[in-house]
């Protein structure tokens, strides 16, 4: 899950960051509307956008204005004072999917974030299901056959990826977006080698992911 914040306040921006990438999301912060509405721009691999009204150089309101005016369904969760009803109205009908009043539970936002992450992705429960496997997005544990599979964070992140495009093919670039934030070096060697980790852990029965020399990786379901 890749996530962008735009948060003028340091001190909940860490907070925030803390948070998400503790819950297994790679996320990055901007602190101005203006970085936020270039970030956007630049970059299609987002999963939600968690989005301060009260930005400097641009008003959240017109980055959320902007985004939607270029086609984006991106799911956007606005931050917003809490005597401030009217910018909370404007957000939801500007194309918003929700909203938090300040001061606000992390736990709250964390439950909050996984809800729209699954809608983003069309789904109505936390799980994905692949042939035998399944994968609980909200406890991050990927059972085979109702037995849980044992994987790192960055193998956790690479198998999600996957799953949301199963019978797709996946490019390495696509999955070092996904996987990655802003200046973190991932290789595309190391994306084989997290692959080739990730195959012995679930390729048993009719999974498999397939190599596309040259082009990506695509999570498959073997006809029995």
């Amino acid at each position: 899950m890749r996530i962008l914040i735009a948060e003028d306040d340091q001190v909940l921006a860490d907070g925030l960051l803390r948070t998400l990438r503790s819950a297994g999301a790679a996320v990055d912060h901007v602190a101005s509307g203006s970085e936020a509405d270039a970030a956007l721009m630049t970059n299609n691999e987002f999963d939600l956008l968690i989005l301060d009204l009260g930005l400097p150089k641009m008003h959240g309101l017109e980055v959320l204005k902007r985004l939607r005016s270029r086609g984006s369904t991106l799911p956007v969760l606005i931050l917003t004072a809490a005597d401030s009803v009217e910018e909370r109205v404007k957000g939801l009908d500007y194309g918003a999917d929700d909203y938090m009043a300040k001061p606000f539970s992390l736990q709250e936002l964390e439950a909050r974030v996984r809800a729209l992450t699954r809608r983003g992705m069309g789904g109505a429960t936390s799980q994905i299901k692949h042939g035998p496997l399944i994968y609980d997005q909200s406890g991050r544990v990927a059972t085979i056959d109702g037995k849980m599979v044992e994987l790192s964070a960055r193998e956790l992140g690479l198998l999600e990826v996957l799953l949301q495009r199963a019978g797709r093919l996946v490019s390495k670039d696509q999955l070092v977006e996904r996987l990655c934030e802003w200046g973190e070096e991932v290789s595309n060697n190391a994306i084989e080698v997290y692959i080739h980790r990730l195959r012995k852990k679930i390729e048993k029965g009719p999974i498999r992911i397939a190599t596309v020399r040259g082009l990506g990786y695509c999570l498959e379901k073997i006809p029995g």
